[in-house]
């Protein structure tokens, strides 16, 4: 089947809680020239490569003549090393924003010989990565720039997405092992049956639902007026369900974890300390939180633990 991403072989590639992906890879697209400065764009939870597209063109900052875009995708997103593309791999190891952002510094320097980077940037867990790579290779870039995201989850966000996880567990009548753990049946693993898949996931994108949009957003009823539904079981089922519907259960499970353990201190020389992995960063930094956003939001008592600004 035809792609419009590319993949790099990472070999068996050991994660940092000690597990391991056998034959690993990690799917990236790039535009631009190569001989131009260049920018990583990771992805977000759930998002393939083409979801970060929205940010690339001619009339955009991301501008392909002038820099050499990398989008680099997340292990788990089903297109990266993920459980739905290694069914022999099972239960799925801990991975962490530490194991990725390694994966895609070997990507970038060996494959595409990159050895500087003008930026890093993402969205959402694309921010967690990017605040990742600040921290992980504080000399490797220029600029970094966050956008509603954390540079270490927050307890609400943990909280939140317990719920996430807890309903698309729900389908398959499986439970949460906990805050920062999979499946808590994963030891007696068994596969999902189609009807636990559509269950699983519809349960999902209802849950997601309350927090992917703000209060003002669903009491102006932006879902009528801007994207076009009926009212606001239509946008349940054609919006959220559809999302939720399109994606692997596993995957999400997994990608969950890795966002529920976003500590960009929990690494060497941090060991941590969370003040000194924010010393460590060198780059220039622009932070963008939201400021109706559910849990990257505006708040200065929130920017210790959240990253915000």
């Amino acid at each position: 089947m035809a792609t419009d991403y590319e993949t790099y072989s990472l070999g068996d590639w050991k994660l940092q809680h000690g597990g391991t992906i056998s034959d690993a890879h990690v799917a990236y697209k790039t535009f631009g020239d190569s001989n131009n400065p260049a920018i990583v764009y990771p992805t977000w939870y759930s998002g393939s490569t083409s979801d970060n597209e929205w940010l690339i063109g001619a009339n955009r900052t991301l501008n392909p003549k002038n820099y050499f875009i990398i989008i680099t995708a997340l292990f788990g997103n089903g297109q990266s090393s993920s459980p739905s593309n290694k069914p022999d791999l099972r239960p799925w190891p801990e991975v962490t924003f530490y194991d990725n952002v390694r994966a895609q510094h070997e990507l970038v320097t060996s494959k595409l010989g990159v050895k500087h980077l003008k930026a890093v940037l993402g969205w959402s867990m694309g921010a967690g990565q990017t605040y990742q790579w600040a921290a992980q290779y504080p000399k490797m870039m220029d600029l970094v720039i966050p956008f509603c995201g954390s540079a270490r989850t927050s307890l609400h966000n943990q909280a939140m997405l317990e719920g996430v996880k807890s309903a698309v567990l729900s389908g398959k009548r499986a439970s949460s092992a906990g805050v920062c753990k999979g499946e808590a049946t994963q030891e007696q693993y068994r596969g999902w049956t189609d009807d636990e898949r559509t269950v699983g996931l519809k349960a999902l994108g209802r849950v997601y639902s309350g927090w992917g949009f703000s209060q003002p957003f669903y009491r102006e009823k932006l879902f009528e007026s801007v994207l076009g539904f009926k009212n606001i079981e239509d946008f349940m089922l054609n919006f959220w369900e559809a999302w939720a519907l399109s994606k692997d259960p596993e995957n999400m499970v997994a990608m969950l974890y890795t966002w529920q353990a976003g500590d960009c201190s929990a690494q060497e020389p941090y060991n941590g300390d969370f003040e000194a992995a924010m010393k460590g960063i060198q780059a220039k930094t622009l932070v963008l939180p939201g400021q109706t956003d559910l849990y990257f939001r505006m708040i200065p008592s929130l920017m210790s633990e959240e990253g915000q600004g």
